[in-house]
């Protein structure tokens, strides 16, 4: 899904892209331009940390300094996104001078404060893709003045909201930067109390594994009405898109989500590792990468195959999508070995070796 202000004769695909400031006015561009196979640079400061983390991931180029008019050669599109008219128009300037097409900057200012009361509204965004975003989440997107967004969610929806809406990055990093929870429901407050429509937009569900019941928690805590939109969980939707059913007839009855974040033996750990090995349903671990060696050791360890197929599905959804497969025995070693990273989910189950081109 390319931004609408995209030239649309302009074909991006391995094309070098400038965006114009990394901070929170940027994500939507960003995200974008991925997904339309642009080669993208980003120059500026106080970058945000969804788009540090892709460019960890060497998803793009980053310079985290001061834009120079030198930073535009080689360009076919500048985006200038800094959320800072003067900045913006700088931008535009020298990428009119040198012939370069240009995005109109998007305004960013705070909303009026207004009289009453405001809102919440928690956004299940799917797994990453735009059109996995159902028509109520992408309506609330449009009409909301104040964007509270995951790393994870489909960023380049952003591009659909209100030019003078208000876009805050809250990223949570696995093991790396992140916005506590205490102050993601403070920012929510904070603006639904000033009598704004706040969408809070997270990726896949809110309420599975997404902590969208604490933020509601917090917003009822100040009398600030709160709405819900389901989203597709990644739990459902990666398997799906790697081509793997959670359920089969014949094969399982059932499937069973987990969070692998704590590792078995872990004291905060609730799960009965034991249970889950004999429960012959579909398993799928979520946010358990890191923790994977120890998960498949502890299932083997309780009486579950060593031959039993898995498979490992990273960014699914997103163009950079990626799977291994392999075994219970070995599918740790296999995902490690792929260099497979966050955001990955894991699905061990009979469902994974089924040939759904044989019939």
């Amino acid at each position: 899904m390319e931004p609408k202000s995209f030239a649309p004769e302009l074909e991006l695909t391995g094309r070098a892209v400038l965006v114009c400031g990394g901070g929170s006015a940027a994500l939507g561009p960003v995200r974008a331009l991925l997904d339309a196979g642009a080669q993208v640079t980003v120059v500026g400061v106080d970058i945000a940390t969804t788009i540090a983390e892709l460019g960890v991931r060497d998803l793009l180029r980053i310079h985290d300094r001061p834009l120079d008019p030198g930073d535009l050669d080689g360009m076919v599109l500048v985006v200038p996104a800094h959320g800072d008219h003067d900045h913006d128009q700088q931008a535009l300037t020298w990428a009119r001078a040198q012939g370069i097409p240009a995005t109109v900057p998007r305004p960013v200012q705070l909303p009026t404060t207004r009289t009453g009361m405001g809102s919440m509204i928690l956004v299940g965004g799917g797994p990453g893709d735009p059109g996995l975003l159902t028509l109520a989440g992408q309506q609330a997107i449009r009409q909301a003045d104040v964007i509270v967004c995951d790393r994870l969610a489909p960023l380049a929806v952003l591009d659909q909201a209100r030019p003078d809406a208000v876009i805050i990055d809250v990223a949570k990093v696995p093991r790396g930067a992140y916005t506590s929870q205490e102050r993601i429901n403070e920012i929510l407050v904070e603006h639904a109390l000033a009598g704004r429509t706040v969408v809070r937009l997270k990726g896949g569900d809110s309420f599975v594994f997404g902590r969208g019941g604490e933020e509601w928690q917090a917003c009822t805590a100040a009398g600030i009405p709160v709405m819900v939109i389901p989203g597709v969980s990644s739990a459902l939707a990666g398997p799906a898109l790697a081509g793997v059913p959670l359920t089969h007839r014949a094969l399982t009855q059932g499937f069973t989500v987990i969070s692998g974040h704590l590792p078995p033996g872990d004291p905060g750990s609730s799960l009965d590792w034991a249970a889950l090995a004999r429960t012959n349903t579909t398993l799928v671990i979520m946010m358990g990468l890191a923790t994977l060696p120890l998960i498949t050791d502890e299932l083997i360890r309780h009486g579950m195959a060593e031959d039993t197929p898995a498979l490992t599905v990273a960014n699914a959804g997103l163009p950079e999508q990626r799977s291994v497969a392999g075994r219970l025995a070995d599918i740790a070693a296999r995902t490690s070995a792929a260099g497979l990273a966050p955001p990955a989910i894991t699905v061990i189950g009979a469902v994974v070796g089924l040939d759904l081109h044989g019939g």
